[in-house]
């Protein structure tokens, strides 16, 4: 075993040197900026910068957006791929068709994409279009709280696919004699899908939900490209104002409130982490 890991680190290598020049040490780096002033002195301050960036509202502004944009489009990405990774895999073989055909969106460029759902989404586009002939009136949905339904729907459509090809990787390892089983017993498709399918692809079902919450706290592309830099405010995300803070050439606050993110998401994936190895060891 160890002579295996040994012929595979120079693989590895350009791949961990790159991410520690591009990614591990500006991080560390960037740690002295949160904490001087930013003036040629480049005084120390300690933790001022932090007090100053938490008591700035449009910082808890954008935090709290995009907590409850990521609290919404994870949980609701998770099911929807696992759900359908199920129906797919009920129909093989010709599941596997529509299974490459879910991640061509995932394939399409952001720009296309926004393109698409400004059209869909527009005054006068198809979806107001079809409110008008149920007889409902037309919606603003690219202004205000409204615009958040048009970035959760492309955010789903978007992602989808992948998580769906995951979740049926996973679920190529299951045994098929336990639905046979399960159905002979009388077991819905419900009961089969919480009680055999799911215990079974933890580690999968655990990967998906991290991929797809990570994803979730990168919508800022999708709300910079409709709503510019300064959207409404049910949409102003923190990397809005992490934005804003570099055109401004302020690297204080940005390095001080990706640094506050950081620590706020370590901890709960930490706690995810710690929910996952639990259920695992229940399992057992």
């Amino acid at each position: 075993m160890y002579t295996k890991k040994r012929y595979a680190l120079p693989f590895l290598l350009p791949g961990l040197a790159g991410i520690l020049l591009f990614y591990i040490a500006p991080f560390i780096g960037g740690v002295w900026y949160s904490v001087t002033d930013g003036s040629y002195k480049n005084a120390f301050v300690g933790f001022q910068n932090y007090l100053n960036v938490w008591k700035n509202q449009m910082f808890r502004l954008g935090l709290k957006n995009t907590m409850e944009l990521s609290l919404i489009c994870a949980p609701l990405l998770w099911l929807l791929s696992f759900v359908l990774s199920l129906l797919l895999n009920r129909i093989r073989p010709s599941g596997g068709f529509f299974q490459s055909s879910v991640l061509l969106p995932y394939l399409m460029p952001s720009s296309a994409v926004l393109i698409i759902w400004l059209l869909w989404f527009d005054f006068g586009g198809p979806v107001n279009r079809l409110f008008a002939l149920l007889g409902r009136d037309r919606v603003i949905w690219l202004e205000g709280a409204a615009l958040r339904l048009p970035i959760v729907l492309m955010f789903l459509w978007k992602n989808l696919g992948f998580c769906i090809v995951i979740f049926a990787a996973a679920l190529q390892a299951i045994p098929e004699p336990l639905y046979e089983y399960a159905t002979l017993e009388g077991a819905t498709f419900r009961q089969q899908a919480f009680t055999i399918t799911l215990p079974l692809i933890v580690p999968s079902a655990f990967l998906v939900f991290i991929l797809a919450w990570i994803n979730a706290f990168k919508i800022f592309k999708e709300v910079y490209f409709i709503g510019g830099a300064y959207p409404d405010e049910p949409v102003y995300t923190l990397q809005n104002y992490m934005n804003n803070m570099y055109s401004k050439l302020n690297y204080q606050n940005v390095t001080t409130a990706a640094y506050s993110f950081a620590v706020i998401v370590f901890a709960l994936f930490g706690l995810l982490f710690f929910l996952q190895k639990r259920a695992q060891r229940g399992l057992n």
